[in-house]
C-alpha cells in the first residue's frame, strides 16, 4: 500500500535526526545548533528561532516535530541557525515570544495553537518581526499559519482500528479539548462510523463521541504520562483493543499500558511514526496519523532564508501530504491486503471529495 507510506519516511528523517541530536544530557531550554551543516556557507546568516508549548524539545511529537524542520533546513542551508527556548506554562507564551523579538530573530516560530492569541499580540507590536505559527491560521499579515487538517488522516487511523479490532471496541482520548486535538478524534470517530457503514458492522466508539464532545475523555495535559496510562487501561477495561491518544508524552502512558497487557491491547499513535519517535512501544502501533510537520517547517525557513518569504498560510491534507498514515511497520503482515487496499480507495474519496468529512473542526485549503 505505497500510496500510504509516501509521506512517513521523509517525516522520519527529520524526526530521527533529531532524536540522534538529543541523545545524552537533556537539552537546556534554549539551545542552539551550529551552522555546520553539509550546505554551502556563502550567503546571509539567518537566525531562525522557535517557541516550543510545554512537554519539551523531545516530546516525540509535535514540538519535536517541528523542530526537526529547523534541523534538516540548516542541512540544506548552512547559513540558517536553529535555535529554541521552551515554554513550561502558557504563562511563558508571551515573555518567550518577545525575548525572542529582541534576540533579533529573522523568523519566530511559534509551536501550538494555543499559542495563537500570544502571538497575535507580539506581532501586532512587532509589525516588521516575521512569525509563523502551527496549528493556527494567520492572525496577523506579518504571520504564516500551518494548518493541518488531520481529520483526514484520523479517518483512515479510525477505519483502520475498525477493520483490524478483535473485540468490536476502539477507543481515542486527547491530552486538551481543543481543535488541534479534537480533530484527530473526529476522524477517528468518523472513519469507525463509515466502516460500520460499508461493512454493516457496529463498531463501537468510547472516549469520544463527534455529535457529543463534552462526554470527550482527556488527561488535561501534554506531559502527564501517568495519567495517560490510567485513561488507557480504563479504555480498555471497557473493552477497547486499539486506542488512539492524541496527546504528546502523555500518550506515552497509553504505550505503558499497551506493553502491560501483554498483547491484548494495540494503539494507533499521531504526529509523528510512532516506530519513530516512541520506538520502544513500536510492536503496539498498528500504525500512526501523521502531520508533515518537518518538511512544512523545513520549507518555510529555507525559502525565508532565501529571501522568498512565504505569506498567508498552508493548510496539510491527504492531498498535499500534509496528513496521512505511517507505515504498518511490525503489524504490515497483519494488516489484510483487503483492508490496505479498502484503505487506499477511501484516501482517494476524501481526496475526490466522495466521502464528507463532518468534523466541525475540518480545515478548508483556501
Amino acid at each position: 500500500m505505497t500510496s500510504f507510506h509516501r509521506l512517513a519516511p521523509v517525516a522520519a528523517v527529520g524526526v530521527a535526526a533529531l532524536l540522534l541530536a538529543s541523545c545524552g544530557d537533556r537539552p537546556t531550554d534554549t539551545q542552539g545548533s551550529s551552522s555546520g551543516g553539509s550546505a554551502s556557507g556563502s550567503g546571509e546568516k539567518f537566525a531562525a528561532c522557535m517557541v516550543l508549548d510545554t512537554g519539551g524539545v523531545d516530546d516525540r511529537s509535535f514540538n519535536q516535530s517541528s523542530y526537526a524542520g529547523f534541523t534538516e533546513a540548516q542541512k540544506e542551508n548552512a547559513n540558517i541557525t536553529p535555535t529554541y527556548i521552551a515554554s513550561n506554562s502558557d504563562a511563558d507564551y508571551v515573555p518567550n515570544l518577545t525575548a525572542e523579538v529582541g534576540k533579533g530573530c529573522d523568523t519566530i516560530v511559534a509551536v501550538g495553537g494555543l499559542m495563537a492569541d500570544a502571538v497575535k499580540e507580539v506581532a501586532e507590536q512587532n509589525p516588521d518581526q516575521k512569525f509563523a505559527e502551527i496549528d493556527s491560521a494567520s492572525g496577523a499579515d506579518n504571520v504564516y499559519g500551518f494548518q493541518y487538517n488531520t481529520v483526514e488522516g484520523g479517518f483512515l487511523g479510525g477505519y483502520l482500528a475498525a477493520g483490524m479490532t478483535k473485540t468490536g471496541t476502539v477507543g481515542t482520548w486527547g491530552g486538551l479539548n481543543i481543535p488541534p486535538v479534537t480533530i484527530y478524534m473526529d476522524g477517528f470517530w468518523e472513519g469507525v462510523q463509515y466502516y460500520n457503514q460499508q461493512k454493516g458492522k457496529s463498531v463501537k466508539v468510547i472516549g469520544w463521541d463527534e455529535k457529543n464532545p463534552s462526554g470527550g475523555t482527556f488527561s488535561n495535559s501534554f506531559t502527564d504520562q501517568a495519567a495517560g496510562r490510567s485513561i488507557t487501561e480504563t479504555l480498555a477495561s471497557q473493552g477497547a483493543d486499539i486506542i488512539m491518544p492524541v496527546a504528546g508524552q502523555s500518550g506515552l502512558g497509553a504505550g505503558a499500558a499497551a506493553e502491560a497487557a501483554g498483547g491484548s491491547l494495540n494503539l494507533i499513535w499521531v504526529d509523528t511514526d510512532g516506530c519513530v519517535s516512541a520506538e520502544q512501544y513500536c510492536k503496539y502501533f498498528i500504525s500512526s496519523v501523521t502531520k508533515n510537520l518537518t518538511d512544512a517547517v523545513k520549507d518555510y525557513v529555507v525559502k525565508s532564508a532565501a529571501g522568498d518569504v512565504p505569506t498567508g498560510g498552508y493548510v496539510g491534507t491527504l492531498e498535499n501530504d500534509g496528513t496521512g498514515l505511517a507505515p504498518f511497520n511490525q503489524f504490515d503482515a497483519q494488516v489484510p491486503a483487503e483492508l490496505k487496499t479498502e484503505l487506499d480507495a477511501v484516501k482517494q474519496d476524501i481526496i475526490d471529495g466522495k466521502i464528507e468529512i463532518t468534523s466541525p473542526s475540518a480545515i478548508k485549503a483556501s
